[in-house]
């Protein structure tokens, strides 16, 4: 089942990545008690996620931020190593990368896709959310191939 909005985000374990390293950390616990921006991406690295995506977010941080939200955060099937590079590279300390490397938080969610024909097998799909306090009360889900919905600029316009 796909989560929907008013729904409470699964707890599950995520690696968020931290400057001393990878950190292991239950979902419900990082979203409690507060407003979070989270988009995911099907893979760090890949095309739209770093042309497009990922960029959107750290260009658009302090519009999020000054409409309520406390945190912004972008998840992978990817490892916390991976992730913590795509940061450095092309994100920003706005940024909070969470990694989903089993694929838990995505499978979780009821938003897998399955790119085994580009060779990248199960992923999480492009998606973003606000949270407040672990409840989800914005989802956008793309159409697969689409990057419209999950954009920082049409979050902005849903706060």
């Amino acid at each position: 089942m796909t989560i929907a909005k008013g729904d409470r985000l699964p707890d599950v374990k995520l690696t968020k990545v931290t400057p001393d390293g990878p950190d292991a950390i239950q979902s419900a616990d990082y979203f409690a008690g507060r407003k979070v921006a989270l988009f995911s991406v099907p893979g760090a690295y890949t095309p739209t996620c770093s042309a497009r995506h990922l960029p959107g977010f750290v260009e658009r941080a302090a519009e999020l931020k000054a409409k309520g939200v406390e945190e912004i955060a972008c998840t992978a099937v990817n490892d916390a190593f991976v992730m913590g590079a795509w940061n450095e590279s092309a994100g920003s300390s706005d940024i909070t990368m969470l990694a989903d490397g089993n694929g838990e938080f995505a499978e979780a969610l009821g938003l897998v896709m399955d790119g085994s024909k580009f060779g990248m097998g199960k992923r999480g799909q492009r998606f973003s959310m606000i949270v407040d306090d672990g409840v989800v009360t914005e989802l956008n889900v793309e159409q697969p191939g689409d990057f419209q919905v999950s954009t920082a600029e049409y979050m902005l316009g849903q706060l």
